[in-house]
């Protein structure tokens, strides 16, 4: 079946949002490679011929993960939604996969959608909706997949990373179903951390991707975190990681309580935003 017409070709340039100047500009490598910047943190990469390619490595990741779960179509809840890269991913790779994703700033929405070829992913659904508050609509045992990729205003936000919201992501996750987490620190990890303690609280099994430098807390970068009421597939993830372009180690278990170390949850009486990265953080290497 051939693709439908797209309501309009990209068109390189600057575009107001909610949450800040959207740009979008041409990979002048690739055909139809599209990246989406906002106030010039990148946010995703699109290749409008090719929705399997993943060319942040951070993506690469989640993709890895999604990649390693058992079946075939999946239920999936996307909170934050940029360019849609991960859902488009899921169509192309996983048919007749069911996906919703709550992405809080309107006007990019329209953007993605006029510019980006929205409405041609199949079984995917947007609504501009608080994360939260789409978080607590949905039923519960509804999804397979919850994935949190949600920042405004370059930080994520706390709302979404207390032990609240985990709780009601956890209840809307059916019994074997699996959360990723998009996370973004620096030296230090402190916040990472803590988001890593709000997570092990509420799922029993877990496990972080991150570049090694990251982890050592050398340069600022994103890391990866799935969890699940079951098993995950631990050394599979391992595997593709180690053997990425970028590769990442795969935390679990003990090692992962180490890095935790005595970071305690965040609540929404005790809420802490995500860092803000620094200007230099990713430049022209945000297509990691």
């Amino acid at each position: 079946m051939g693709r439908r017409n797209r309501a309009s070709a990209p068109v390189s340039g600057q575009y107001p949002v909610r949450f800040g100047t959207a740009e979008l500009l041409r990979d002048l490598d690739r055909a139809n490679g599209w990246q989406l910047s906002v106030d010039g943190i990148p946010q995703s990469y699109v290749d409008l011929d090719r929705p399997s390619h993943l060319e942040f490595e951070y993506v690469r990741r989640i993709g890895d993960v999604v990649d390693c779960l058992p079946g075939l179509a999946l239920d999936v809840l996307h909170v934050g939604g940029g360019a849609c890269t991960l859902p488009r991913y899921v169509a192309a790779t996983r048919p007749g996969s069911r996906q919703l994703v709550f992405e809080a700033d309107g006007p990019l929405i329209e953007l993605v959608r006029e510019h980006l070829d929205l409405r041609s992913v199949p079984g995917l659904r947007v609504r501009e909706s608080d994360g939260r508050e789409g978080i607590a609509s949905r039923r519960d045992d509804s999804a397979d997949l919850v994935v949190l990729d949600a920042f405004e205003r370059a930080s994520m936000p706390s709302r979404l990373a207390t032990l609240e919201c985990t709780r009601d992501i956890a209840r809307v996750l059916r019994s074997s179903g699996t959360y990723l987490v998009n996370i973004s620190d620096g030296p230090g990890l402190r916040f990472a951390k803590r988001v890593i303690a709000t997570v092990t609280t509420v799922f029993e099994h877990a496990l972080l991707l991150a570049e090694p430098a990251i982890l050592r807390g050398r340069r600022f970068g994103n890391l990866v975190l799935a969890a699940s009421a079951v098993e995950l597939p631990f050394a599979e993830v391992a595997r593709r990681s180690a053997s990425a372009a970028f590769p990442a180690r795969c935390l679990a278990d003990d090692d992962l309580k180490s890095l935790r170390g005595k970071a305690k949850p965040l609540t929404d009486a005790d809420a802490m935003t995500g860092p803000v990265p620094p200007d230099d953080a990713f430049g022209l290497a945000g297509r990691r």
